[in-house]
């Protein structure tokens, strides 16, 4: 394999990393969750080694399972669940309870409302409680979740469409509006395209944010066989490339009406069940990746969909899963792989993306960006197999001579290994960025820098001047 070097410029690339960029997805109905809580240790904990991040409650559940009442109504006997997802009611006292989490993590909330069940009055009286419990933690609400599957999935008829979306969008807005005048309206939170731009040119009176949901590997019955949920699939330059060139699309887009850019829900695949990416330590490497990618392009937030099941019989490609029995879970929380993966990226302090160029390395992904300090980060997301790569050679040239050089590492022996991934040799955070290790072979006062990276690891080096 060919040594990777990578040049960095002094010159910006116009993108940024923002704090919050990191957020996990959760279903509706898990508001009613009282494992979220800030007396919960484990689940604050989770939250803090993400940073400062989004929590987005939407998913299935808010069109066919969630039923919100501020005055005790009982639920309707028209909401159906099954056992692993049961119907519930949300209350104002469960937004108490969850500003209490998001106070104690530092964190931020987006909400869904219930489109499913045609009822904006209800919506609305959501909007107006939530705004008046998170305040400014509220940035966004969502009308409805992946509204151009309704005809298909029976929560609409048949005929519904694109056209009715739009009327009762607007008619929601409206009656929104005039309880949360300063919370923008993110959407049309669907993964067809051909929705984003008539979401972005509905006329609605409060700010628009584009969202949109995006599974790169999402072909479960493989018969497109470069989008089917397959470890060569995940770990392949292919995927890099095409997630980049779909969130273009919809940056550009979105970009030219002034509007900015969020995926509300993603992950590796949203096929049902397991499959070989699943749990993985390759998900950890990819979700680093997916995330620098996705900032340095401009996108503002991702949410990562998770679940509060238990890990026995829960979603197996979720970020993180609660501990017990089966369906019963505890309230303690597991973090798998690609949780790892998400907190090196978001554990970055917030900084502009620097230009750079990169060439060899193999299946390597390099990004640089300019602290508020001056200092430099770089990040090296090595995808090369651990099994069957060497030690990859790398030669860095920094916009200017290094007085300090620190690291921190995210390792795992296999793309296929569960439970196995680690930061700084330990299933945590990164540790303090005063605390980090000092690069190997560190050149003081040099503008290069050279060291050996072993394969199917993240590798987070910041330098100072």
């Amino acid at each position: 394999m060919e040594p990777l070097q990578v040049k960095i410029s002094a010159e910006k690339t116009g993108t940024s990393l923002p704090d919050g960029i990191v957020g996990l997805s959760l279903e509706a109905t898990d508001l009613a969750d009282t494992s979220l809580r800030a007396d919960n240790p484990q689940i604050v904990a989770v939250l803090r080694g993400l940073g400062k991040p989004l929590l987005r409650f939407g998913g299935s559940s808010v069109d066919r399972r969630m039923f919100w009442t501020s005055t005790g109504e009982a639920v309707p006997g028209n909401y159906e669940g099954d056992k692993p997802r049961p119907v519930r009611a949300v209350t104002p006292a469960d937004l108490e309870r969850v500003n209490t989490l998001l106070t104690a993590a530092d964190a931020s909330i987006a909400l869904t409302v219930d489109l499913g069940h045609y009822d904006p009055a209800r919506a609305t009286d959501m909007a107006k409680n939530a705004r008046r419990i998170f305040g400014t933690r509220l940035v966004a609400i969502t009308v409805g979740n992946e509204p151009n599957g309704f005809p298909t999935s029976g929560v609409r008829p048949g005929n519904w469409g694109l056209k009715n979306y739009l009327d009762e969008l607007n008619t929601y807005a409206g009656a929104i509006k005039a309880q949360a005048p300063d919370v923008p309206i993110a959407g049309p939170g669907a993964y067809a395209e051909s929705w984003w731009e008539p979401f972005i040119k509905a006329d609605l009176p409060q700010q628009k944010i584009l969202s949109f949901h995006h599974y790169p590997l999402t072909s479960c019955d493989a018969k497109d066989p470069q989008s089917a949920p397959t470890m060569a699939n995940l770990v392949s330059g292919r995927m890099h490339d095409r997630t980049i060139s779909y969130q273009q699309q919809a940056l550009s887009q979105a970009g030219a009406a002034g509007l900015e850019t969020w995926i509300s829900e993603t992950g590796v695949s949203a096929c049902d069940g397991s499959n070989p990416t699943s749990r993985t330590h390759a998900t950890a490497l990819w979700s680093t990746d997916y995330v620098l990618s996705s900032a340095q392009q401009g996108i503002k937030r991702l949410g990562f969909h998770s679940s509060l099941l238990t890990c026995k019989g829960g979603p197996p490609l979720s970020t993180i899963c609660s501990g017990g029995p089966y369906l019963k879970p505890d309230g303690t929380i597991t973090e798998r792989a690609p949780y790892f993966g998400l907190s090196m990226a978001a554990r970055i302090e917030a900084g502009d993306f620097l230009k750079l160029k990169s060439s060899g390395g193999g299946l390597a992904y390099s990004y640089a960006l300019q602290q508020k300090d001056g200092s430099t980060t770089v990040v090296i997301v090595n995808e090369n197999d651990p099994e069957k790569a060497a030690q990859t050679d790398v030669a860095l040239q920094l916009p200017g001579k290094a007085l300090t050089g620190t690291m921190s590492q995210l390792t795992g022996p296999s793309y296929a290994a569960e439970d196995s991934t680690a930061i700084d040799g330990a299933k945590s955070e990164p540790i303090p960025l005063a605390d980090r290790a000092t690069v190997a072979g560190f050149a003081y006062g040099s503008d290069t820098q050279k060291f050996k990276l072993t394969a199917g690891t993240v590798t987070v080096l910041n330098f100072k001047y």
